[in-house]
């Protein structure tokens, strides 16, 4: 009789958390994950599973498990997804495993991922497969878009290793929902995401006398003011609409005032109809606002992720098959969507596809460290659930 899913688990789990502490404490940002890579490549050649490294990038590694039978792989593939970038944050957990690489770290949990991923490869190979299995480790998820070029590359159509992918999973740690639960919900769950970078260009003048000169710094913090009347009165109060000014820049010394002032803002949305509007009514404020001033304003606009779709009948059909692994109490039926972007996105846009949520907060935990937070670590009792459940929609969903 061959082993149990939970026996392969079992067996696999020491050595994958072992690989996951190996991955916090040597974090690489964006396109820069050449040691991440060549992790991968490495564990995936010891398997014997089928790999193409060096894409998106140079970083990227698609492997696959062809299906267990000749009519399995007649048909198309599911694929798995999982990050594997860090963040350029200052690691401040204290762990024997914390980053040893300056000012990076593993705090979105991506380390958590790609362990995970790493995991379902060990399992999956010793388990029967009804149909092929395509698992990609995709680098640049945290704003350098790597998940598009993938797609652009071919990996959806089967352009790059096995048969084109019918369906796309994807899963992220969440601190927010407990150990031992999965949460998602059909439609919209991550917001777009997109970046303003505007100039304000005035005339530089001694601060003694600002009469002679228009004033950017003014100006600007005008403009930011200005803009939190596209949120409030701007779009329905049922509409959900974020825009986040995060970065301020201008001037250089006490008694000058400078030519120019510059901010960069974030815009996050959840419907195509209200991003375009925000973009229009953005640029407004600012060109009006400046001009008011004596200023001109400079913008340009750098479109990010879309909204992250769960196809609303995969989704479903992922509930089901949820309630009846976990039990419902431990499957989530996330309420509202968050204001948070995924370039999973770009999988969603093309196939139908599901981002969950894999719960990392432990029963009586007085603080869990959120995403993006200097002191959070992935839970590593969240990572037999996560090989389980993405071994079970491989061969179930």
């Amino acid at each position: 009789m061959p082993p149990s899913l939970a026996a392969l688990i079992a067996r696999a789990l020491p050595e994958v958390v072992a690989l996951r502490q190996d991955l916090h404490a040597h974090p690489e940002i964006a396109y820069q994950e050449h040691r991440t890579s060549k992790l991968i490549t490495r564990e995936l050649a010891a398997l014997g599973i089928a790999h193409a490294p060096g894409l998106a990038g140079g970083t990227g590694v698609v492997a696959h498990l062809p299906a267990s039978t000749d009519a399995g792989n007649a048909l198309p593939a599911v694929g798995l997804r999982a990050d594997i970038d860090a963040l350029p944050i200052v690691e401040q957990t204290g762990l024997p495993y914390a980053s040893t690489t300056p000012g990076q770290m593993h705090a979105c949990g991506h380390d958590g991922h790609t362990a995970i991923l790493l995991g379902v490869a060990r399992v999956l190979k010793d388990l029967p497969r009804p149909r092929p299995v395509t698992l990609v480790f995709q680098p640049a998820e945290e704003g350098g878009g790597g998940g598009e070029r993938l797609c652009n590359e071919g990996l959806l159509d089967g352009a790059i290793i096995g048969p084109r992918i019918e369906k796309m999973f994807g899963l992220h740690g969440w601190p927010e929902l407990p150990v031992g639960t999965v949460g998602s919900r059909a439609g919209a769950l991550l917001a777009s995401t997109d970046e303003l970078r505007a100039t304000i260009v005035g005339v530089g003048a001694h601060a003694a006398y600002p009469h002679h000169g228009r004033d950017p710094i003014l100006a600007m913090s005008q403009c930011i003011v200005a803009l939190q009347t596209l949120v409030s009165r701007g779009v329905s109060p049922t509409d959900s609409v974020v825009l986040s000014v995060c970065i301020v820049k201008g001037g250089s010394a006490s008694n000058v005032i400078p030519d120019s002032a510059t901010f960069t803002a974030t815009l996050r949305c959840l419907e195509a109809s209200s991003r375009k509007f925000a973009h229009q009514r953005a640029s407004e404020i600012i060109q009006a606002t400046a001009s008011a001033g004596g200023c001109t304003a400079e913008l340009n606009w750098e479109e990010g992720y879309p909204v992250t779709y769960n196809d609303p009948a995969l989704t479903a059909r992922f509930f089901t098959l949820a309630d009846a692994w976990l039990g419902p109490a431990n499957v989530v039926r996330v309420p509202h969507p968050s204001m948070g972007g995924e370039d999973f996105s770009y999988y969603a846009q093309r196939v139908p596809s599901v981002f969950f949520c894999l719960g990392l907060k432990c029963a009586g935990q007085a603080r869990t460290p959120m995403l993006h937070q200097p002191d959070f670590d992935f839970n590593d009792q969240a990572i037999p659930l996560g090989i389980e459940i993405f071994c079970r929609l491989a061969t179930e969903a």
